[in-house]
């Protein structure tokens, strides 16, 4: 059976705000969204290498800390090789992330270095590799915080 999402984008937690073009994945049936499924529960529903790129638009923020790397893992699993992955948070302590009640998960630029195998930091833990892309972390306007990686063949 060929794989329907293959080579497609992926808009994680997209909630009502779908990004065109782009596959909607969220825990609740709403308007947009393509597949139900929760974030916290692994595996998900999709074949291995499948899309060319993944976006979570504030959503790493509401995943439980101790799931973080098994979240980061199973992105790395469902991305085709090389693939890029987007993600954009409010910056941990800021008024931006402890605003929503639901804010559980705060990162900072040094918290993804530990899914690059080219940082320090990467082999405490050993995830999937990622690399970071260069200039990336950004910090914006103090508050939120973008980071852009692409899958390493590990």
């Amino acid at each position: 059976m060929p794989n329907q999402y293959k080579g497609m984008k992926l808009d994680l937690g997209c909630g009502i705000s779908l990004k065109e073009g782009y596959v909607g994945l969220d825990k609740r049936k709403l308007e947009g969204v393509a597949v139900v499924h929760d974030l916290e529960v692994f595996p998900y529903p999709f074949e291995d290498d499948t899309f060319a790129e993944i976006r979570g638009y504030h959503i790493i923020e509401h995943i439980k800390p101790w799931f973080t790397i098994d979240f980061m893992d199973e992105l790395w699993r469902i991305m085709e090789p090389n693939g890029l992955l987007v993600l954009d948070m409010p910056y941990a302590g800021t008024n931006s992330f402890w605003q929503d009640p639901t804010h559980i998960n705060g990162c900072i630029e040094l918290t993804f270095t530990y899914f690059d195998p080219r940082k320090d930091m990467y082999s405490i833990y050993t995830p999937k590799p990622w690399y970071i892309e260069e200039g990336f972390p950004v910090r914006e306007a103090g508050e939120f915080l973008h980071i852009w990686m692409h899958k390493v063949e590990g």
